[in-house]
């Protein structure tokens, strides 16, 4: 097996999940005590637009090496997506596949179903709630919670404070009351 071929395998969760816990000692050693990706937008903003909000108003390039994280992630998905696509299915349990198929939702190949996530449906009301709507909860919760899930369940609990708990507390049960609550009755909608 070549290092292509190891590489396009899905990495089991004894490699991945020590991976990113070892982010925290690192960030911690090179003395940064915040990690996430929804910081980003501000130090974009404070970079490439000075506006007179205090909000934007401090010392981004400080914050410089997030940028180049972020960028990472795209440059990393930019490669996956033209060079290490796994050509396997994505393997979804059964139960799930046929509580999907009560919703119309039966092309489970992709990492999201198309029936859902594409061009067409973003002009249905099913599409405008799921994509437009969520993408925006999603945005403004980032905001509202002072981060994301990966800044506050990875660092801020690895930092013992106390707001990150809190947030992650509400992040997963938000979650978790979504998809087994309001995302049913989205998907019931005939529209």
């Amino acid at each position: 097996m070549n290092f292509i071929e190891w590489i396009k395998q899905p990495w089991p969760w004894y490699v991945a999940g020590p991976l990113i816990g070892l982010t925290v000692p690192v960030l911690l050693l090179i003395g940064n005590k915040s990690f996430g990706v929804s910081a980003n937008l501000r130090h974009i903003c404070a970079a490439c637009a000075p506006m007179n909000i205090s909000f934007f108003k401090y010392d981004w390039k400080k914050e410089i090496w997030n940028l180049f994280f972020a960028g990472g992630i795209l440059l990393g998905g930019l490669l996956t997506a033209l060079f290490l696509q796994n050509p396997d299915p994505v393997v979804v349990d059964p139960k799930l596949a046929t509580e999907l198929a009560g919703y119309g939702v039966t092309n489970t190949d992709g990492l999201v179903p198309k029936e859902l996530f594409n061009w067409s449906s973003l002009f249905s009301l099913k599409g405008l709630i799921l994509i437009v709507a969520g993408g925006f909860l999603v945005g403004f919760g980032t905001r509202y919670a002072g981060g994301c899930t990966s800044g506050h369940a990875i660092m801020g609990l690895s930092n013992l404070q106390l707001p990150s708990l809190i947030a992650t507390c509400c992040f997963m049960a938000g979650g978790f009351f979504f998809a087994n609550f309001v995302l049913p009755l989205i998907l019931k909608l005939n529209i």
